[in-house]
């Protein structure tokens, strides 16, 4: 049930004619409460989409009563116009639920530099509002889709049933986020005010949304949002919540990376023996990032150079001569030279671990990537024609 997992949650999603496809296209979802207490984090682009720029005012006001999000368009780099056309579907959404527009989130995702259709998004608002169901959480997940081939949902229950978690995401491309991670939305009944959900959201997406790097590109418009309506009546233990924010993170950051563009292959970099953990997000960003690494991977070529290589491009500490790497837990690379025999690597299945040792210290950090594909190129050298 996605966002509407937890109670106080309505959800919509509809076709409101954004999409030339005729494929739902507009989500809704509404906070009935009692609380409508909120926390969200952003794209640290400097280029950043009107919606993005909009809702980053209204959390400050740390309540939010409704997110309205759209696909078929980013609505980015479009200008002043641009920002009114955000205002306006806020305003939209607030006369038709009865809300403050100041209390409305917005969201968008889709091609950059086209604004949006005015004329079909702001009547399939209505359309939504009179959608809306404590049911509707999968139909929203649906309507936020671009280019991803399934949609994202996960839940999680407090160990005594009392209070949940649920949420949604979108995201097949674009996925190298600082703070967040394409389009985001996480629900919860538990009682928790503004500033709480904020701890738990930012603690969460530092060691999830935010160690997703699949293609090294930072989206315009990347948006995690978690509300809280409060309906179980229950103040969770703060610890306790913030692991079911993070497992609701965690999960859909890895169902993004199981639907990024034209993958054939899920790589996990485990960086351990790092001297700080700053060192290990560093070093497994820089392997995630190497595309001949990337090209090896989905030729299922364990090699192990490329690594080194891209290790030796960061600021991290290490001694070359002491650095170790594992492809599927064979330990191909041993003190900076040659280990064990590179054709015990078995690389047919889809997950591939890599393992970098800089013995340097006892940090360590898990970043996840993708190989790199035609398939890729393909749907990305053709997005916008």
């Amino acid at each position: 049930m996605s966002v509407t997992a937890a109670k106080g949650f309505t959800a919509s999603g509809v076709a409101a004619g954004i999409k030339e496809n005729g494929n739902p296209d507009l989500a809704l979802v509404v906070n009935t409460g009692p609380r409508l207490a909120a926390a969200g984090v952003f794209t640290s682009n400097r280029v950043k989409a009107a919606p993005v720029l909009w809702s980053e005012q209204v959390l400050r006001g740390g309540q939010v009563s409704a997110v309205v999000l759209n696909s078929g368009g980013a609505n980015a780099c479009t200008g002043p116009l641009g920002f009114q056309d955000t205002h306006a579907t806020a305003e939209k959404v607030a006369d038709a639920l009865g809300h403050s527009a100041g209390e409305v989130a917005v969201a968008s995702t889709g091609l950059i530099g086209i604004r949006l259709p005015m004329d079909a998004l702001l009547p399939g608002v209505d359309k939504a509002a009179a959608a809306l169901s404590p049911h509707g959480g999968e139909k929203a997940a649906i309507a936020i889709k671009t280019t991803d081939t399934v949609h994202k949902t996960a839940v999680v229950q407090s160990a005594d049933g009392a209070w949940t978690v649920g949420g949604m995401a979108k995201g097949a491309g674009m996925l190298a986020p600082g703070l967040a991670t394409m389009l985001v939305v996480l629900t919860t009944d538990a009682d928790v005010a503004a500033p709480g959900l904020d701890t738990a959201l930012r603690a969460a997406t530092r060691t999830t949304f935010d160690r997703v790097d699949s293609d090294g590109c930072m989206s315009t418009n990347d948006t995690v949002l978690l509300l809280a309506s409060g309906a179980s009546g229950v103040a969770p233990d703060r610890a306790e919540f913030a692991e079911a924010v993070r497992a609701v993170c965690d999960d859909l950051a890895r169902q993004l990376i199981g639907d990024a563009e034209g993958a054939s292959k899920d790589i996990r970099i485990e960086v351990i023996g790092a001297a700080t953990e700053d060192d290990a997000v560093e070093v497994g960003r820089s392997i995630a990032r190497n595309n001949l690494l990337k090209c090896a991977i989905h030729g299922e070529d364990p090699n192990w150079g490329r690594v080194l290589s891209a290790i030796g491009t960061t600021s991290a500490a290490f001694d070359p001569d002491q650095l170790n790497v594992a492809i599927n837990d064979v330990w191909v690379c041993k003190n900076g030279s040659v280990g064990e025999d590179r054709e015990l690597v078995d690389m047919r299945y889809r997950e591939v671990r890599i393992t970098a040792d800089l013995s340097a210290g006892s940090a360590s950090a898990v970043i996840w990537a993708n190989d790199l594909t035609a398939d890729y190129v393909h749907e990305n050298s053709a997005y916008s024609s």
